[in-house]
């Protein structure tokens, strides 16, 4: 049966972590290790399968329990958050395996490691640490990557952005009009529109005027109705809940604090791209 990419990356993850664990004891060798020869060494790679086999118990239960699966599509928020959940539910289960081994296992060699509120105390705080500095360096490393791909990924944008702007919509935009539950309305070439927000029960509609200076109107409707009458034109898409835009609009994609943005022409505004939108927002692009 073929390993999924993510599965694949979590396992290794794992792995290494739990290799980190094993690592920090091998130096400082707690438990009574200190006095064993070369045994201890046996011992620390035994704990080492224990780590990580409690690891992967770990991600089953946020996996099937929590409905948190092991993904890099959901960004780095999504990832630190798991990671989090993560290390406060692994803790104290390696911090119980281990001093189920020490009971089981160790205490035959070593007095004092048998099964008791004190050795898991000890137990828990040196595992603790060990979590908290391996949980440093997975999110800076996890930052690190999953930004560099979406900086790379809105430069990708960028480029196809501009290919619009050379080559133009396929699809010719017309007149259309724009009405609320009142009389208000507005007549405007689609082209002219430069996105519509969401205001309470109001929208703000931004477009450009007769002598191509940004307007606004506002119309007693839903961003609902608005994205209703604008189907039929595939640059304007939601790319926020309080949203519409016209991608022709764009002056230039951003990233901003791992968040994809709009910078709108003429006006400068700066609109948001929700993750639940990002991937409308690309196929329009495409």
């Amino acid at each position: 049966m073929k390993i999924s990419r993510d599965k694949r990356d979590s396992l290794t993850v794992r792995i290494i972590s739990a290799a980190f664990v094993a690592l920090a004891l091998a130096i400082f060798k707690p438990f009574g290790l200190d006095a064993m020869q070369w045994q201890a060494y046996l011992h620390l790679f035994l704990i080492w399968v224990i780590g990580v086999g409690v690891c992967i118990v770990t991600d089953s239960i946020l996996t099937f329990l929590f409905r948190m699966p092991s993904t890099t599509q959901k960004g780095v928020s999504y990832i630190i958050h798991r990671n989090l959940w993560f290390q406060l539910i692994n803790t104290p289960l390696i911090a119980l395996a281990i001093c189920l081994y020490r009971h089981f296992v160790l205490s035959n060699s070593v007095e004092g490691n048998l099964l008791s509120w004190s050795n898991y105390l000890e137990t828990l705080i040196i595992i603790a640490f060990c979590s908290f500095v391996i949980g440093l360096y997975w999110r800076f490393r996890f930052r690190s990557l999953y930004l560099a791909a979406e900086l790379e990924e809105v430069r990708q944008l960028n480029e196809q952005l501009s290919k619009v702007k050379e080559e133009g919509s396929e699809v010719e935009g017309g007149a259309v009009t724009l009405a609320g539950t009142t009389s208000e309305s507005i007549t405007l070439s689609v082209d002219d529109l430069l996105y519509i927000e969401s205001v309470g029960n109001y929208v703000k509609v931004c477009y450009l005027d007769a002598g191509r200076m940004p307007a606004l109107q506002m119309l007693r409707a839903t961003s609902k109705q608005m994205e209703e009458t604008l189907k039929e034109y595939p640059m304007v898409v939601r790319c926020h809940r309080a949203f519409l835009v016209n991608l022709q609009q764009v002056e230039k994609i951003v990233s901003q604090s791992g968040t994809m943005q709009l910078k709108m022409r003429h006006t400068g505004d700066i609109l948001p791209v929700s993750r639940s939108n990002t991937a409308q927002v690309k196929a329009a692009f495409q």
